[in-house]
């Protein structure tokens, strides 16, 4: 008897399997015959890529109004301190070295903002 329960046993969980899955939406298409099939949607985490190039722009131009600000010689003196430091303060003195988009836009916002 319990042999019998052996294949409704795996349809039901195959059944409830999918029916978690399309929780997550689903996709419906029209087979051959006529029939509408409803599938799950499969599910692929996208990486915020938008978010990170926003990220990136506003650090360059947090660079380039420091650089404005503090004039060159200020700004090399600050990042040579900050590379005598400690691991992480080495690893931030890299990322704010002046490169040449942190020059251009330090020269865009000197002129538009007065010292």
């Amino acid at each position: 008897m319990a042999q019998a329960n052996v294949p409704f046993d795996k349809r039901l969980k195959r059944i409830v399997r999918r029916h978690d899955r399309m929780a997550r939406g689903v996709v419906k298409t029209v087979s051959a015959d006529g029939l509408i099939v409803a599938r799950p949607r499969i599910y692929t985490p996208r990486f915020p890529l938008k978010g990170l190039v926003v990220l990136i722009v506003i650090g360059f131009l947090f660079k380039g109004f420091l650089l404005s600000y503090l004039g060159e010689a200020g700004y090399a003196e600050r990042v040579g301190a900050l590379s005598q430091g400690s691991v992480m303060e080495k690893a931030g003195a890299w990322v704010m070295q002046a490169d040449p988009a942190t020059v251009y836009l330090s020269n865009v916002i000197s002129t538009v903002l007065p010292k």
